[in-house]
């Protein structure tokens, strides 16, 4: 879809339809048709946030849009309208659509418009055939949306398009079956944006590299497929760049079967999912890259399947992780975090000075946090306040958990230094978080799980399947460290 802003009314535009917010306690505005008062006056169309009208005047549909009080209206609930607006849109076969911008609005809430329509209006028909009788039946999908009536918004919609353009290529990561997307098909798409983007680099290693490193955990939970596993580790540092080297981690598992701890049979299917984390820390640093932000950046990401083979690891093996730490492996189905330790010793070990990592770690999270939140564990204040506040710019909102002295007692190993999964069903969220914090050393660092939000998010712009959770957030995030 080709975005773009003008400073005119949307009159001027060659839109065929025009959107117009509508808040509670504000009268139309004034260069409205009379006819799209006369909804409002004759009670068809309504203020309340989400509800949608069609006018027709002046050759053109005119949709009114409920933004509800101006007092509650902020950027999420204009991503919510702008959702609004695209399924109407596409109801009436629009082409293009042209929002007019609320009076005294931000460019945040420029930005947010922007957002609402692109994630909305996404879809994944990759695998899908053309309709019978029909091959060359164009999809009902918008061509252009244009914003209307403030000058000076070209950086911001530029920007806001291409940070949600990147949610949904992590969108299309995830969906993209296991048999398609496998590791190494994940680290080629990674090393084909490093030809793209400018300022980008990308470098992958496989199997033998990965146990050269001694990266015992990681190896442990790839040597079950025949699939080669990626050690994935990207790096870009923007014009101008200061302040410290931002490390994004992600957890890729491309599918989880649970290992030789086999997964029940139902809603395995969506274990292609697992690899969220990792899609989302690949589409955010090329959002970062491309939108050129004066950070310095390294982003790790471990792709591997964890599947059952007479090679996987098994209840009650002992691996070492690259930081010499050893892990009883109880259960195999914990695999995403032995992937994680190393790849967290590994963003430390080349100079990560700020650390989040993102992961579908733990089913606990979700009956914790349903999908509203994300859980977040940190051992510093001053990194989760930026995180939580990336979350309130971008809707991606996070809620932290507690890393107690106590919870460390739980994973403490009977053979081994840590064990990767202990007996019992406490505090099941914040055990993961506390495992990964034996790897991250005293750099502050942040473990996002995203397990409740990666898919079938639920909300008015991500509905059913990927959700691209996390890359609007670590694109925020890395913003606020811009001086």
């Amino acid at each position: 879809m080709r975005v773009s802003s003008i400073a005119q009314p949307p009159r001027s535009s060659d839109a065929d339809t025009i959107a117009i917010g509508v808040f509670d306690d504000d009268s139309m505005p004034a260069d409205a048709p009379a006819d799209v008062g006369e909804l409002l006056a004759s009670g068809e169309a309504r203020r309340t946030l989400k509800a949608v009208a069609v006018a027709h005047a002046d050759g053109r549909r005119w949709l009114l849009v409920g933004l509800g009080t101006r007092a509650d209206f902020g950027a999420e609930r204009a991503r919510v309208a702008a959702a609004a607006a695209v399924e109407r849109a596409r109801e009436l076969s629009c082409r293009t659509l042209c929002w007019e911008l609320p009076s005294g609005s931000s460019p945040a809430i420029a930005a947010a418009l922007v957002e609402g329509t692109l994630l909305s209006d996404y879809r994944f028909e990759l695998h899908k055939s053309a309709p019978a009788g029909e091959p060359d039946a164009p999809a009902r999908r918008l061509e252009h949306l244009i914003l209307a009536g403030r000058d000076g918004l070209e950086e911001t919609v530029a920007e806001a398009t291409t940070v949600a353009g990147a949610a949904n290529a992590a969108r299309d990561l995830q969906n993209r079956p296991a048999n398609d997307l496998t590791p190494s098909a994940l680290a080629e798409y990674a090393s084909a944006l490093a030809t793209e983007v400018g300022g980008l680099t990308v470098e992958v290693e496989g199997r033998d590299d990965i146990i050269a490193r001694g990266m015992g955990a990681f190896a442990a939970v790839a040597q079950g497929s025949e699939q080669e596993p990626a050690l994935i580790t990207m790096r870009y540092e923007g014009p101008n760049a200061a302040g410290p080297l931002l490390g994004f981690v992600g957890k890729a598992v491309t599918f989880d079967s649970g290992g030789i701890s086999l997964k029940p049979g139902a809603k395995m299917a969506e274990m292609k999912f697992d690899m969220s984390g990792g899609a989302a820390v690949v589409e955010a640093v090329a959002a970062i890259a491309r939108i050129r932000l004066p950070v310095r950046l390294l982003a790790v990401v471990g792709a591997t399947e964890n599947l059952p083979s007479g090679r996987s690891v098994k209840p009650g093996d002992i691996v070492t992780a690259s930081n010499g730490r050893t892990i009883e492996v109880n259960n195999t189905d914990a695999e995403g975090r032995l992937v994680l330790a190393d790849c967290l010793c590994h963003a430390v070990a080349e100079g990560a000075e700020r650390i989040v990592d993102l992961a579908t770690l733990t089913g606990a999270v979700i009956i914790a946090l349903g999908s509203t939140y994300a859980g977040v564990m940190s051992n510093d204040d001053g990194l989760f306040d930026a995180l939580e506040q990336a979350g309130a710019a971008s809707g991606e909102i996070v809620w932290r958990l507690p890393l107690h002295a106590e919870y460390a007692e739980l994973i403490k190993g009977r053979y081994g230094d840590l064990d990767n999964a202990p007996e019992g069903r406490k505090a099941g969220t914040i055990v993961g978080g506390t495992f990964l914090s034996n790897f991250v050393g005293d750099v502050p660092w942040a473990h996002v799980d995203i397990a409740g939000s990666a898919w079938d998010l639920n909300r008015a712009y991500v509905g059913k399947g990927a959700s691209g959770y996390g890359v609007r957030l670590l694109v925020a995030l890395a913003r606020s460290y811009v001086g």
